[in-house]
């Protein structure tokens, strides 16, 4: 039940000290968060770390001025890819076959499946799954963080192509998803740090599906995924 309790303790710290995170520490949560899973494995985005306080002072200003980001130990900024393309998939591909001791066409079918998905689904949609894998990466870094006892406060608020810009991403085949500073909470200063936890209630939380609470009119006998993934 460590988990649990790790997990009552954290909040999204609103005020951190400045104190450093040893890096024993640091290095733990970056590999707990390297180890989450991903869709296909392909983890189609990287950790970029930020302690450099002239850098981090203009990451603020692209960050509605969090004082987090400045107040921190470190700074993990997720960059996910903008896209799935034939060479980036192969890449991977051919590294967790060299892994496996496999051929490398191993993958060969399951990678045209994959590929043919996302060609027809489009950029903005691959850009937006490669995110989405992203923050499972982060959820993971947060539970770590707080075995830990590391402060660490998600953040969706900064401007994005300005960010890419100031990260020198532009034109790298990555866009940054999520930041994450690591730090310390400030209890004296910090207005959240004494506040309960609120989350919705289980009952209202979970719900179970049976057989019986399942649309009737949906015949997965029928269903398919014609039009959706097509060969070319």
């Amino acid at each position: 039940m460590t988990i649990l309790k790790d997990l009552q303790w954290r909040y999204a710290t609103k005020k951190m000290n400045g104190n450093s995170v040893p890096q024993e520490k640091v290095d733990y949560i970056l590999e707990a968060a390297r180890l989450a899973p991903s869709s296909s494995g392909l983890q189609p985005y990287k950790i970029i770390v930020v302690t450099d306080k002239v850098l981090l002072e203009k990451i603020k200003g692209v960050a509605y001025n969090q004082s987090q980001i400045v107040d921190c130990s470190h700074l993990l900024i997720w960059a996910s890819w903008d896209g799935y393309t034939n060479d980036r998939v192969t890449a991977v591909f051919n590294e967790m076959m060299d892994e496996r001791n496999l051929p490398h066409s191993t993958m060969d079918t399951y990678k045209q499946t994959i590929m043919d998905r996302f060609e027809n689904y489009g950029r903005e949609y691959q850009a937006h799954h490669a995110a989405k894998q992203a923050y499972i990466s982060l959820g993971i870094a947060m539970a770590a963080a707080a075995e830990q006892k590391v402060d660490a406060t998600p953040m969706e608020g900064f401007l994005e192509d300005k960010l890419d810009k100031l990260l020198n991403l532009e034109g790298t085949g990555y866009t940054s998803a999520v930041i994450l500073p690591l730090g310390y909470r400030d209890e004296a200063n910090d207005w959240l740090v004494k506040m309960p936890k609120y989350r919705t209630p289980k009952e209202r939380f979970v719900t179970e599906v049976t057989i019986n609470d399942a649309n009737p009119d949906v015949d997965p006998m029928t269903e398919s995924l014609e039009g959706i993934i097509t060969p070319k």
